[in-house]
């Protein structure tokens, strides 16, 4: 079955939010509708749709004209069997003494691991990007020092790599994973299940940190958060108060060169930098309340 994708941008979120409300009542109508701000500093967002069937050109071209967005961009997309795509591409990947795997490599997982299994369906998130590793490498130093957290958050949870990898190895704390959108609390409890954890780490759909069960468990000893730099800043008062003292947060999905602007951020907030670490484009933080 074809894909075919429309995408433009604009300026404003209220604008593109609207935008993407008006794309979901075209005939053919799309099958997802995403809106993403571009973390550049240009103020542009980002609105998509993907299509089963070929999208109404001319409505689409009405819709950008109507909301001063650019022309959409259509294209199809060849048809590709992702999952075997994965398979072939996805080998187990090794951070501290975590390795993360898909079931089609079972029988590739030594004994001298902590192993997490990923899905191949599921493959964002697998631990196959720079963000993922560095943050389970930090994590593992952690370990090595002798942190061993009663607490957990993971904030912005997707697949819940990180949650998944602080319950295995702590099985005496409590574990709290959280993301904005549902579909990835529904994959997060999934991945879980197929690790034989189900029910070990609590989920939840919140933005940020703004849940009653999350403030309900603090203070944390260790709080994840690999999202992206705008969150990341934003958050870090709200993430420093729900932090116990000593504690430590681990961060990414930074660019190297966003880094400086993420530790100051959490240092005008109280947290000291412990590590930093670099994989590819991509850096990871530790930084430790005093």
């Amino acid at each position: 079955m074809p894909t075919f994708t429309a995408l433009t941008t604009l300026a404003g979120k209220a604008p593109a939010e609207a935008l993407g409300d008006a794309m979901e009542r075209l005939d053919p109508e799309p099958t997802g509708v995403g809106v993403f701000e571009i973390e550049d500093g240009s103020g542009l967002w980002e609105v998509g749709g993907y299509f089963t069937e070929s999208p109404d050109i001319a409505g689409l071209a009405l819709l950008a004209a109507g909301f001063g967005a650019k022309p959409f961009t259509v294209s199809e997309l060849p048809e590709t069997d992702w999952v075997a795509k994965v398979k072939r591409e996805l080998a187990p990947v090794r951070a501290g003494r975590f390795l993360l795997y898909g079931s089609h490599d079972a029988d590739r997982v030594p004994t001298d691991v902590v192993p997490l299994l990923i899905e191949a369906a599921m493959a964002f998130g697998t631990g196959h990007h720079g963000t993922t590793q560095g943050c389970l490498i930090a994590f593992d130093e952690l370990l090595e020092a002798g942190r061993i957290p009663a607490r957990v958050l993971d904030v912005g949870c997707g697949t819940a790599v990180l949650a998944m990898a602080a319950a295995r190895v702590a099985p005496d704390a409590t574990v709290v994973a959280s993301d904005i959108d549902p579909v990835a609390v529904e994959v997060a409890e999934a991945n879980l299940a197929a690790n034989g954890m189900a029910g070990r780490v609590l989920c939840l759909e919140a933005t940020g940190l703004d849940h009653p069960q999350i403030a309900a468990h603090e203070p944390y000893d260790l709080i994840f958060a690999n999202i992206l730099k705008g969150p990341l800043i934003d958050l870090a008062p709200e993430i420093a108060a729900a932090l116990g003292q000593g504690g430590s947060v681990i961060l990414s999905g930074l660019l190297n060169e966003q880094a400086e602007d993420v530790i100051n951020a959490y240092s005008l907030a109280g947290l000291s930098l412990s590590a930093r670490r670099s994989i590819g484009d991509w850096t990871s933080l530790t930084l430790t309340l005093p």
